[in-house]
């Protein structure tokens, strides 16, 4: 215990001040200091403070865009709303905590004469001593996200969350849902600049139908107060990619090249779910080892909509899942099946017959061609149908798909063989629904090879 635990309030140079809860403000005080906030802020950073009906909140930002300033109004708004109780503050790493986090909360609570206290050892924290009760608000590193035990805390934000491995950002998450105990507004909230396809687009586009949870973006442009020639600054210095993700708040591929860059998925999105009695189904499959992919499209009049996925451990669960999910069209010899090539000789049961003569046993259509076509090929098809000179799309994938449209934004080029990034097979690996994908759209809809009238080949799309 110190000698300033026992100074009633205040500092050592000024007279005591009571805090005896008969000497606190009143809710009108609290009331008066929200709006003065709320004033300063900009239409955009003010939608993130003002949601309280979500208990997790992302905001992505570009640079400049107020970010640092968005998290320390919405905590001192969160204080507001749940007094006597604690809060934590975290940022990627100590330094961060010291020169960005503690650095800007000081300046915001000044400028807004909050009174507070401020200790910095063994661990910083705040005090705001606010109209209706005190909070005390913990600033923490993410290195040591782990340690938070044992709190009961009613908010805790998160600074720059999206540079943190998003395993790691994953399991602190759900760590600090399991700290929200406390208060009347309990919430998560989550501030970053985008860093690629890491725990905000996980959470917030590809969970964002869970109805917990509300992202929110800022763009650098959106903000008055920046230099005139900022973004003209970073237009010369940056990529496209990284301009998009640093000033519009965009997910992008930051390191690597795409391999599907025209994909997207508000765009090429189809709203049907499942085939109807009329229609032929088409089932691109990639066989692996414990983890087959299937795939299944349709083709309608404005292209090739991609309407379910699914996942079988090996060839016999591939047959039985589709007679489960499509007997009907199998016995209508309306189900078409476009596996790997390679199948035709290999098993993912390692048992004397192959995936294509297993699949032949069981009665389903097969198309396919003695060989997998040129990755390349494959690829440019894809992308032929995600997008084509003429501003067409025609492929179309729907929502529930989510393999599908993690593999088509997010697969990469392998930078040292210039061909698609191949994973293990795992969950984690991106090639498996596009090679699936590709298998049937190549049957549907591959460039192949043609020679004119002086036998020069030439490249034509057939439908």
């Amino acid at each position: 215990m110190s000698l300033l635990s026992a100074c009633p309030g205040g500092t050592l140079l000024e007279p005591p001040k009571p805090t005896d809860p008969e000497y606190r403000g009143t809710a009108d005080d609290s009331e008066a200091l929200r709006n003065r906030i709320k004033a300063d802020l900009l239409p955009y950073q003010k939608e993130v403070v003002e949601d309280t009906d979500h208990r997790i909140i992302g905001f992505v930002a570009g640079y400049g865009a107020g970010k640092s300033r968005t998290m320390c109004a919405w905590t001192v708004l969160c204080a507001l709303d749940n007094p006597d109780t604690l809060g934590v503050m975290f940022a990627p790493t100590g330094p961060l905590v010291r020169d960005v986090v503690i650095r800007t909360m000081e300046d915001f609570l000044e400028q807004y004469e909050i009174e507070f206290t401020y200790r910095a050892s063994p661990l910083p924290e705040f005090t705001l001593l606010l109209p209706e009760g005190p909070v005390t608000v913990l600033c923490r590193s993410m290195e040591n996200w782990a340690r938070i035990i044992g709190l009961n805390c009613s908010f805790i934000c998160a600074d720059e969350i999206d540079t943190s491995k998003i395993e790691i950002a994953r399991r602190a998450v759900d760590k600090f849902l399991g700290r929200l105990r406390a208060g009347k507004r309990r919430q998560l909230g989550l501030f970053s600049t985008p860093e690629g396809f890491g725990i905000l687009y996980s959470m917030f586009v590809e969970e964002a139908a869970k109805p917990d949870r509300a992202l929110y973006k800022g763009r650098t442009a959106d903000n008055p107060y920046l230099p005139p020639d900022f973004l003209d600054a970073m237009r010369e210095n940056y990529s496209p990619a990284l301009f998009k993700s640093y000033t519009e708040g965009e997910f992008c591929l930051l390191t690597q090249a795409a391999v599907y860059p025209e994909f997207d998925r508000h765009q090429n999105i189809t709203t049907q779910s499942a085939p109807t009695e009329r229609d032929v189904i088409w089932c691109g499959v990639d066989f692996n080892v414990n983890r087959c992919m299937l795939i299944i499209c349709v083709q309608q009049g404005d292209g090739i909509h991609v309407i379910q996925e699914f996942v079988a451990r090996d060839t016999p669960g591939v047959i039985e899942r589709l007679r489960q999910e499509y007997q009907p069209w199998i016995d209508h010899n309306q189900l078409i099946v476009c596996p790997d090539a390679s199948s035709q000789s290999k098993s993912t049961k390692n048992a004397g017959i192959s995936d294509f003569g297993l699949m032949k046993q069981a009665g389903l259509r097969i198309q396919t061609q003695a060989s997998n076509p040129f990755i390349r090929d494959r690829v440019l098809t894809l992308n032929t149908q995600i997008l084509n000179a003429k501003g067409e799309r025609r492929l179309f994938v729907h929502p529930q798909c989510k393999q599908m449209l993690r593999g088509l934004e997010q697969q990469a080029y392998d930078q040292a063989t210039q061909q698609p990034m191949k994973g293990d097979g795992g969950v984690d690996d991106l090639s498996g629904q596009t090679d699936a994908l590709g298998y049937a759209v190549w049957q549907l809809a591959g460039i192949k090879a043609w020679k004119t009238g002086s036998g020069k080949s030439r490249m034509a799309q057939v439908y």
